[in-house]
């Protein structure tokens, strides 16, 4: 396996690790809502990248127009309306059907990334497609569970948002690589910066439209240490970790790997945080879900294999 790949699968794993995160969040925030933590997360995100950029002046004069319009554009997608589209569909749909749909990312995006870059035959592709489908399905098989019916307030609402979570995943994922090839001397850590910059302001742009929807939860409870301490610590550490973090791993890995590996191990993303949310429940898996993570990892595992075969075939030849 080149060095190439090997620190791309690395990036990738890691950023779906950082990311997975965010499936415990709202069980460590206290009262306030996933709004007021995004406000912080993705305010300090910004303010982080934005001190890069500075940072790194002279590279930025040389930036084009077009390289801040899509930079942005990519955060509006990836950031701002891929987050609000997975609260809504949390809060509509419920904490457990909403993540289900979204399970569905990695195997349309994998699908989506070969049929306009072709890396490997289908037919390779179908085993680890397959054990991603059985895998997700397996760990979220309570979906199906009428008790889980009971935390939705309109699924008309909820489930397309879910779905339009998919889509806008799946269009950032495609965009940002190809926005990626088209500039192949960009710095990750400044076209990371960008896009952290963009998803910031936008954000900000949003609070608001926000405040007058009543999904801010800070007016109320105010910002004191002693209320908002969880707040603070926890919006810290993701805007390190999973956003700026996360963000310039999945670069490094959109740069070294097609989109149909990269998007077979955000599959990883779904293990972490079921993991996680068990760790939060304090609760062991059921024999369900543990077969369910055991299919996902095999699925990984498969698809690794399967790309690692085709480009040492293709080196070969």
């Amino acid at each position: 396996m080149s060095n190439s790949m090997l620190t791309g699968i690395v990036a990738a794993l890691f950023a779906a690790l950082a990311w997975s995160l965010n499936f415990v969040v709202p069980f460590v925030i206290g009262d306030y809502s996933v709004f007021d933590f995004a406000l912080f997360r993705f305010g300090i995100s910004g303010a982080v990248g934005m001190g890069f950029l500075l940072w790194k002046w002279d590279t930025i004069r040389a930036l084009r127009v077009s390289d801040w319009i899509v930079a942005f554009r990519l955060g509006f997608i990836g950031y701002l309306g891929y987050f609000l589209s997975v609260a809504g569909a949390a809060i509509f749909a419920g904490p457990v059907i909403a993540p289900a749909f979204l399970g569905l990312v990695p195997v349309v995006l994998a699908v989506a990334g070969n049929m306009r870059q072709k890396t490997v035959s289908w037919s390779a592709l179908i085993i680890p497609l397959a054990l991603a489908a059985v895998g997700l399905a397996l760990v979220n098989a309570s979906v199906f569970d009428p008790a889980s019916l009971t935390s939705t307030r309109s699924l008309v609402v909820g489930i397309p948002l879910a779905i339009a979570a998919v889509g806008l995943w799946t269009w950032f994922g495609l965009a940002n690589q190809r926005a990626l090839a088209e500039r192949p001397s960009m710095d990750a850590g400044v076209w990371t910066a960008l896009i952290l910059v963009g998803g910031g302001l936008e954000m900000l742009a949003f609070m608001p439209v926000g405040l007058a929807l009543g999904v801010f939860n800070i007016p109320q409870l105010g910002l004191g240490w002693d209320v908002a301490g969880p707040l603070y610590l926890w919006s810290i550490s993701l805007a390190m970790l999973a956003s700026v973090g996360a963000a310039l791993a999945w670069t490094f890995a959109a740069q070294r790997l097609p989109v149909a590996l990269s998007a077979q191990l955000i599959v990883s993303e779904t293990v972490f945080g079921t993991i996680f949310g068990l760790a939060v429940h304090g609760r062991w898996p059921t024999l369900t879900e543990t077969f369910g993570i055991a299919v996902l990892v095999a699925g990984i595992m498969t698809a690794i294999h399967v790309f690692h075969s085709e480009r040492r075939l293709a080196a070969a030849a």
